[in-house]
């Protein structure tokens, strides 16, 4: 046993030595060389069955502990890389089957009085030593447990509605849900008319039914399948992210491959499905769809949604007043009847636009909108996806509006070239939009009262490479700009990363609420960032509401003909991490954390906004973003938002064109894209282990509440287990990444699932406790939404089909929740 004991030590301290000299030689931590020349001495002493074996391995022991409380402090996920394999060979010394075998003082006399030789003991010095060495370890390392080193614990103030109440007139309220819809009326409290509730964006309901005492008596009410999955020829990322409405007595989704579903809202039956059978194309980056955009016309009567067979998309069109609309992936639009589901014959070419009109590249699935479009008034604002790094000339971004009712291209402004508003003839194939201009792949908000739309802005593609960009483009690229809803003219625009290197598209949904702050009630504007910021802007001006300031940003590692901004923003209100360090390499053992020490320092990293580079470059926040489409909610009553921040580093690296030679390209955001007609390639993916596990320490995933009027962070918590993970299902509760957005309601809670881990979670919005906690039976990379069913109870609902690029459980599912009978 104790030989088997010495070879097992001795295997995995060959990697330490060699890898732990390598490090060193990179400017690393000389532990791990360390560690590897005291663990081979020990396995030698040990297969020889000397007890000095057992002394040298205690002070071992007592170094590594000291060492690890020095660079980790005293957090269990820390320590336990550290720590972890040498107290588990310490236990298997301590095994009588080993100790029993080590030769020590001869003392066993014989009869005759002359000492003999064949006989031993054990020593108590070195066995004693080497047993307290390994209980002291393990009590400080297992105590560690009880030590909550991460979350920030605090409260937010959910008074300021009844303060409100009582101070201002109802005029001066900060509780503004939305504009009206289309025939004047107001978004009833029991519906959800577009993604974001209203276009608002601020994903709050005024229902509260469901509350912080009785939302743990939640139950399944109902749940069906949709038929659409993943196919064999389908991208990596085909995705479930959307969002049903609830409009009178139905709920509307799509799905990835782009059908509608109308399903009544009581029971989850399929009333009519319209497929447009998008054709598969795996030069698409993505496959999904977020939601579908909802005009309600001129009627004021309810809508009632027929059950009506077969494909909607085969029947023949009809004349609407209120709309559904669809976009596609193979760049359409479709108009459709709310009640029956058929095409809008007034609406396009029979109820359908092309939106590859007027575009200077038309690569097949290099365009296309994976969010719904924005509706105000009698125009819907259209925007898309570019695909990022496949080529130089990729379709433009621009941003276009039409006559909801008949497809008229009103305007469309185009970051390459914002001043020329005019609206192109769509049958002229001389005039093109700019190429490859920064575009809006997230969703959009209005407020009809000021004639602002906003808009996410994203980057230029190649996303890594500045050279190809113009002024306008420079100026428009990672910020939110607000559009003229009636001219499309840009009134203003505020920029989140300068000369943006990074992949930094602003992610999010803007969100629209009046804030009471300290110099009053002010129509404001929150938009988080891909890096942790959140951005507090007053949505008529684009001033600062919370205050943004610049600090220097890294300079070096620049390839020939590019430069870096030499400031960049932050604002007042953030969740950005600190800078990553070594000590901050994690892993399941020292082995591998020591690997990804090894990376760490091969890479080049001056902190956020290290530049890309031909060496390497780490990323962080990445390119996954702290935030992401799934934003924030906010509560306009408390002047509060709820959100999850996340955190994973990523690396890139630019690839000269001609060492590209025959590596595969093109299959995604990730790995190596090709940007054809550039110099360089680029390679992007996420910063881990060679087990595939991040190579930063966790949490990697965490829920938060702050203050919009003051900035302040009222707490921090990690969200979520590896049980879904990990090989072993154990719930540790690391703080699990995610994408996917959360939703407030009235009573006090906040739902949200988009973790890595098959779960629905519901939060007290006040300090982010867990109230209820449910398995799903496929991710829930998908924003929630809540309604009235027509017997007054709420609903709460999540579409779960998984995410192809962050490995969730693959379905198809529509799951809706009520409390339970006795809690009615």
């Amino acid at each position: 046993m104790e030989k088997f004991v010495a070879i097992i030590m001795a295997i995995f301290a060959a990697p330490l030595l060699i890898g732990g000299a390598y490090l060193l030689s990179l400017g690393g931590s000389s532990y791990y060389l360390i560690a590897g020349v005291i663990i081979l001495t020990t396995a030698f002493l040990l297969f020889k069955k000397h007890w000095s074996a057992y002394g040298l391995y205690a002070l071992f022991i007592v170094a590594t502990m000291a060492w690890a409380l020095w660079e980790s402090g005293f957090y269990w996920w820390a320590l336990a890389p550290r720590v972890g394999f040498p107290l588990i060979f310490g236990l298997l010394m301590l095994l009588p089957w080993v100790s029993n075998k080590m030769r020590g003082p001869k003392t066993q006399v014989a009869s005759n009085s002359t000492p003999t030789t064949n006989t031993a003991k054990k020593s108590p010095l070195y066995y004693w030593g080497l047993l307290v060495s390994v209980a002291v370890g393990a009590l400080l390392s297992f105590g560690s447990l009880a030590n909550n080193a991460t979350d920030k614990l605090g409260e937010l103030d959910l008074t300021a509605a009844n303060d409100d109440e009582q101070n201002v007139s109802s005029d001066e309220t900060s509780a503004n849900l939305g504009d009206p819809l289309s025939n004047g009326q107001q978004t009833p409290d029991g519906e959800w008319s577009a993604y974001g509730r209203t276009d608002y964006g601020q994903r709050y309901s005024p229902l509260d039914k469901i509350n912080t005492d009785n939302v743990k008596d939640l139950e399944l009410a109902w749940q069906i399948q949709t038929g659409d999955v993943k196919g064999p020829n389908d991208v990596g990322e085909t995705t479930y992210q959307a969002t049903p409405l609830k409009i009178g007595n139905g709920l509307y989704l799509c799905t990835p491959h782009n059908w509608v579903l109308a399903l009544d809202a009581d029971s989850g039956e399929t009333l009519w499905k319209f497929d447009p059978q998008v054709e598969e194309n795996l030069q698409r980056q993505h496959q999904t769809c977020r939601g579908v955009s909802y005009y309600a016309g001129q009627a004021t009567s309810p809508v009632q949604v027929q059950k009506i067979a077969g494909n909607t998309f085969e029947n023949a069109s009809k004349q609407c007043d209120a709309k559904i609309f669809i976009p596609t992936s193979d760049a359409k639009l479709y108009a459709l009847d709310p009640n029956t589901g058929q095409r809008c014959q007034d609406f396009g070419d029979d109820g359908a636009l092309d939106l590859m009109h007027n575009m200077p590249f038309n690569q097949a699935g290099y365009y296309y909108s994976t969010s719904p479009p924005v509706i105000a008034g009698d125009t819907i604002i259209v925007a898309g996806a570019v695909n990022d790094n496949y080529d130089v000339n990729s379709p433009s971004g621009v941003i276009r509006a039409y006559d909801v009712n008949t497809g008229e291209l009103l305007w469309n402004w185009d970051s390459g070239d914002p001043d020329n508003t005019a609206p192109f003839d769509v049958n002229d194939p001389t005039q093109t939009y700019k190429t490859s201009s920064p575009n809006s792949w997230s969703v959009a908000t209005a407020d009809e009262e000021l004639g602002l739309a906003y808009f996410p802005m994203g980057n230029r593609t190649p996303d890594q490479l500045g050279s190809y960009r113009n002024a306008a483009e420079e100026k428009y690229a990672t910020s939110v700009v607000a559009l003229d809803i009636e001219t499309g003219e840009a009134r203003w625009v505020q920029q989140f990363v300068h000369h943006d290197l990074w992949d930094m598209d602003t992610p999010a949904q803007p969100t629209l609420l009046d804030l009471d702050t300290a110099d009053g009630v002010q129509p404001a504007l929150v938009v988080p960032t891909k890096q942790g910021d959140v951005y507090v802007l007053n949505r008529a001006t684009g001033e600062p509401i919370v205050p943004i300031k610049e600090r220097p940003a890294p300079q070096g590692y620049l390839i020939a003909g590019e430069h870096a901004a030499p400031t960049q923003p932050y604002s007042g209100l953030s969740f950005e991490p600190e800078p990553l360090t070594e000590k901050d390499m994690w892993g399941a053992s020292l082995v591998d954390q020591m690997m990804c020490r090894i990376e760490f320092n091969q890479l080049n990293y001056d902190g956020r906004y290290t530049p890309p580079s031909t060496n390497g470059s780490l990323v962080y926040p990445g390119n996954f973003g702290t935030f992401n489409w799934g934003g924030i909610a906010v509560d306009p009553e408390n002047g509060v938002m709820f959100g999850m921040p996340t955190y994973l580093a990523f690396t890139s690296k630019l690839i000269p064109r001609d060492t590209l030679g025959d590596a595969e390209t093109n299959k995604g955001e990730q790995g190596v894209n090709a940007n054809e007609g550039a110099d360089y390639a680029v390679e992007l993916g996420p910063f881990l282990s060679p087990l595939g596990v991040p190579c930063q320490q966790p949490p990697w995933g965490t829920i938060a509440g702050a203050d919009l009027a003051t900035g302040d962070i009222a707490y921090q918590r990690k969200n979520g287990t590896v049980q879904d993970l990990s090989p072993i299902p154990i719930k540790l509760e690391l703080g699990v990444p995610g994408i996917g957005g959360p939703i407030i309601t009235k009573g006090g809670v906040a739902f949200l699932s988009a973790a890595t881990e098959n779960n629905f979670r519901a939060y007290d919005l006040k300090n982010g406790d867990v109230l209820w906690n449910v398995r799903i039976p496929a991710g829930g990379q998908a924003t929630p939404m809540t309604y009235l069913n027509s017997k007054g109870e709420q609903m709460v609902v999540l579409v779960a089909g998984g995410h192809g690029s962050v490995g969730t459980t693959i379905g198809d599912y529509v799951l809706a929740y009520k409390l339970s009978d006795q809690d009615k």
